[in-house]
């Protein structure tokens, strides 16, 4: 009976530790996956079949790209359209319909014959996007930008989620050269929101002014994330002196932060929950 209470609990221990080293690689993998098809269902595909569109236009109106090419219809193609729509031989009048579904099914058949075509959606929202940040660098482009803003944030339920998800953005892609972006300097502690209770901020800048001669000119700004959204939170100001820094990196406390304290550096485990301090007590477990 003994045997058997070992034996469960051997397999629960290998099995979640078999989870802990499965689970990071295999959920990257499906978040990556998950995120490449909505970007290929929701930008690729209307690009591609924009393009498909384009083609067959084209190939319908202009002759001289299809003689290119050499996928005009033959007379044998035709007589076949016409014979399936039940149609005259000499019956002509169906022939612009015929040949412009015709290159609809050509076009549609090389997306899926040539795999590598569906990849053209992909490559023209990038340009799209490369041109876009462009012209928002040139002065009518700005221009341009802010008046598409005023119009967007003028609507009224459309005002609340373009900020919101404006702010996300910023806060993820803002460079950190613009200085307009939040820059990081330290992470620290604080005791906020009251004494006794420790919150983990990053410091942001110097005090404004008027507070500096009030609590003193080592008065420091410290933006505090919330949890599980961290590009939300409070700034606060405090003195330098009642802050502790900390030894992570900035994306080591927005990891903190996101995971609910969950995450947290190898450096900051108590001995306790230390990986290697668990293998030297099996292993002394072992021996015994």
């Amino acid at each position: 009976m003994a045997d058997s209470k070992s034996g469960r609990g051997n397999f629960r221990r290998f099995f979640l530790r078999g989870l802990a080293v499965v689970l990071p690689a295999t959920l990257t993998l499906w978040v990556l996956v998950q995120a490449y098809l909505w970007v290929d269902r929701s930008i690729a595909q209307p690009i591609n079949a924009g393009v498909r569109t384009l083609l067959v236009e084209s190939f319908t109106y202009w002759n001289g790209l299809t003689e290119t090419f050499g996928i005009t219809p033959d007379s044998s193609t035709m007589a076949l359209a016409r014979e399936t729509l039940h149609l005259a031989p000499d019956d002509s009048s169906s022939d612009t319909t015929i040949i412009h579904d015709y290159y609809v099914g050509l076009t549609q058949s090389w997306w899926t014959d040539y795999p590598p075509l569906r990849l053209i959606g992909l490559v023209v929202a990038a340009i799209g996007v490369y041109l876009a940040g462009r012209l928002v660098g040139g002065l009518v482009g700005r221009a341009v930008y802010r008046w598409l803003e005023r119009l967007i944030t003028s609507l009224p339920v459309v005002k609340k989620i373009y900020s919101w998800i404006k702010q996300v953005v910023d806060f993820l892609f803002r460079r950190q050269d613009d200085e307009r972006a939040m820059k990081f300097s330290r992470v620290v502690a604080v005791q906020y929101p009251r004494k006794g209770v420790w919150s983990v901020g990053f410091q942001t800048g110097v005090a404004m002014l008027s507070m500096q001669e009030k609590a003193g000119a080592s008065a420091i700004t410290i933006f505090i994330p919330s949890s599980p959204a961290p590009f939300t939170g409070y700034t606060i100001t405090v003195p330098k002196e009642d802050t502790i820094d900390l030894p992570l990196t900035v994306e080591e406390a927005i990891g903190f932060t996101i995971s609910g304290g969950v995450l947290r550096p190898p450096s900051q485990l108590v001995p306790s929950e230390d990986p290697t301090s668990e293998q030297l007590s099996l292993k002394e477990k072992d021996a015994s």
